[in-house]
Order: structure tokens, then sequence, then C-alpha cells
């Protein structure tokens, strides 16, 4: 069949990747897709803007094309989905309705409530003023939320008083805006991916993004400077607590909501000192970077797996296969990320770091004059696959080593916070 993955990041280029090794993939068109997809076997590049539903639907026509995977939040929240299932073309992902658990996260906090799921406690606000008063009542540490889609940086951990009300009227000098103001919460972080057909629910490996731009998890967040899969420190009983107090009541809330969610739900949580899960935040797509270590290891079809969840039949679809092993992602950054950063920067290696083995998901790049160059603040991911953690890491430090460009940046501790 023919396949369209909508997005230009990393975590698209690892889509495509893994379909086009699929038996049923044919063809596969990247909208607008990047300067990796542009030479992936199997793969073309469209250029349209994810905004643009109906073109993007046209296309789909015309190409004949039987299958759609959305990449970012942007398109789903507009309603891709729904214009697509209008006219009997399937699509892996939620509709509008379920993707406001990403694209309003007071409404996401709101079904959290509803069902139970273990989260911080919060407050949302449409005033600045009142904003400011609470955070004054409460005090620091205080995380602030903008309400509404971030690209992944609409959160300020604040650890001071000055630093909550700047967040706050950050947030409300654009119009129109709310925040949401929550509870502090302490522990370590994880990613946990999950596909459904809005019927049955199935966890992928969990995984641990670094947010923050700079080395110990300092700086600015990000929308991800790297990742590792699997997290050794999420044992099985943990993963099951998940399943039944998040991942389920989740997708009842949602079914209880009249939501026929068929897609990825995502859980970005907090296990706490005790080792108990409190949900961060939900997402209705893939994670990026985390996409990027987990499907090097997924051994599954995942063109058979996305259509189960479609055409409702993950109930019966056998159990996930996984590849022995770990993996670990660098994102190489552009100097100034995640502020101003220059574009077209001339890129070299990549050819190098792959033939030591290296896979290398572009995200941030586009062709220029027959060259690569930089087209983002989050250029490229470099991926180490290894027998465990110790290795997958060293192989992709390693690996990044020959790829150059200029004002190129890294995090120097992707990964390790997995071997303590």
């Amino acid at each position: 069949m023919k396949v369209i993955v909508i997005g230009s990041g990393g975590r698209e280029h690892a889509i495509a990747w893994k379909l086009a090794q699929s038996d049923l993939v044919e063809q596969i068109f990247c909208v607008p897709g990047n300067g990796g997809t542009a030479n992936l076997a199997k793969c073309t590049n469209a250029p349209m803007a994810v905004e643009d539903l109906e073109g993007i639907l046209r296309f789909a026509q015309v190409q004949g094309v039987r299958f759609t995977v959305v990449g970012p939040e942007t398109p789903l929240a507009l309603g891709i989905v729904d214009l697509f299932r209008s006219h009997n073309l399937a699509i892996f992902g939620p509709d509008r309705q379920g993707a406001q658990i990403e694209a309003s996260k007071a409404w996401a906090k709101e079904l959290m409530a509803a069902a139970q799921i273990p989260t911080a406690s919060y407050g949302v606000f449409d005033h600045l003023e009142a904003a400011i008063a609470h955070v004054r009542q409460v005090g620091a540490p205080i995380v602030i939320k903008d309400d509404g889609l971030a690209a992944g940086k609409g959160v300020t951990v604040a650890e001071s008083l000055e630093v909550a009300e700047a967040a706050i009227a950050a947030i409300f000098s654009n119009p129109h805006k709310r925040v949401v103001i929550e509870q502090y919460l302490t522990g370590e972080e994880v990613s946990v991916l999950a596909v459904t057909d809005g019927k049955t629910i199935r966890a992928l490996l969990p995984a641990q993004d670094h947010k923050r731009i700079l080395d110990g998890d300092r700086g600015e967040n990000t929308g991800g400077m790297g990742a590792y899969a699997p997290c050794g420190w999420v044992p099985p009983q943990l993963l099951a607590q998940i399943q039944t107090q998040v991942l389920e009541p989740a997708l009842q809330a949602l079914q209880q909501r009249g939501i026929d969610y068929r897609g990825c739900l995502y859980a970005g949580l907090m296990i706490t000192p005790q080792g108990n899960p409190q949900v961060i935040e939900f997402n209705c797509r893939l994670g990026d970077p985390e996409t990027q270590v987990i499907l090097p290891l997924l051994q599954t079809d995942l063109a058979a797996l996305l259509l189960a969840c479609v055409e409702q039949r993950l109930g019966e679809f056998p159990p996930l296969a996984w590849h022995r092993g770990a993996a670990v992602a660098v994102v190489l950054a552009a100097q100034g990320y995640p502020g101003s950063y220059q574009t077209n920067k001339f890129i070299t290696g990549i050819g190098k770091a792959e033939s030591q083995g290296a896979i290398v998901f572009h995200a941030g790049t586009k062709i220029k004059d027959q060259t690569l160059v930089s087209a983002g603040g989050r250029v490229l991911n470099v991926v180490g696959i290894g027998e465990d953690l110790t290795e997958a890491i060293a192989k992709a430090y390693s690996y990044l080593k020959p790829i150059e460009f200029e004002g190129l940046i890294y995090r120097r501790d992707i990964g390790k916070k997995g071997l303590a």
C-alpha cells in the first residue's frame, strides 16, 4: 500500500524508516518530510504544510494512498482525522475531540480528575491577576503551563516566585490565553507511549527524555535533547500499575465522553520517591525524541500494528516483539536553541557515522542546491544500539564524532541517569 507520513522532524523520519521495512508498504510520501526522508528507501517528500488539511486530503486521493500516519500534534488538533474519516480514508491518530488531551492542558486535567488518575493538584486561570495571586499564596517551587499547544516548550518549572510570575506574564502577553498552575512533583520522569484502537490499549517500551538544554538537567526546557529506552528502573510491576491506574482509566474516560480514540496516547509520568506514577501530562501523538529510540527496538511490523489500531483489531493482535538491548538518541542542535538560532549550515559526516553503525534521524534538515543543510533548532538525532545501556551510550557518542555543522551543540550526559 501507499502511505503518507505527516511531519518533518526526527519522529517522522523514524516512523517512515520503520514503515519502509514493512512488506505491506510499497511507497511512502512524507509531508513535507526533511533532508533525511528525501533519501530514504521507498520514500518521496511532498512539500505541503502540515496545516493544509484539504491539500493533504486531495493529495492522498489523487495518489491512491490507503493509510496515513500523523506525526505532530497540530494537524490532529486541527481535525485532520475527522476530515480523512469523513472521506473513508484510514488514518492513525485521534480525532479533534480526542486531541484535546494535548491541545488543552486544562481539559486533560479535568479528564484525569474525573477518572481519578493520579496527577498533581492544579488550578486553571483566565486572568493574569488571579494567577499571580495564586502563586503568591502557594509559593515556589511551582509549575506554570500554557494551556494550549507549545511544541513541548510551554512548561516552566519555577524555583522562585519571580520566575513563576514572569512565566505567567509571558503566557498572558498573547490574547485568549489560559494558564494551568500545578503542584511541583519530585521524582524521576518517564515517558510511556501506548497505542490504542479505542477499545484496547497497549504500552510500548518505557523511555526517558532529556528536556533541558544543558547537562545535569539545567537550563531552559526544549523539545527534547535526547532519549534512551528501555528504562531498566521501571520494572514490570510498575508498568502494570501504569496500565491499570493511568492508561486504561484514561481510555475509559475518553469512551465515556463519546470519543473514538484510535492512535497514540503518550503519558508523561513522574515516578515519586515512593515508586508511584503521577501523570505530568498526556500527549496525543508519538513522542519526540522517544520515538527515535523505541522504534529501532521494535521487532513487530509497525504498519501492521498501526493498521490494527485504525481497524480496531488491536485486541486480536499478537503480543509486541522487541529486539534485545537498548537504544540511545543524542540530539545535535543549533547554537542558540531553544531561543534564536541560525539555519542553512552545511552538514557533513553523516555518511561516515552511518558506515560505523549509526542510525541518523534528521530533525531539522533540508536539501538546498543538492547539499544537506540545517533547517531547525534540533537538527539531527544520532542513535546507538547496544547489548545494554552502557554500550548504547558509548556507541551513540562515538557515532556523532564525524558529524559537523557550524554551531553544533549537544548534551554529553544522555542516558546516564538510566545507569544510576
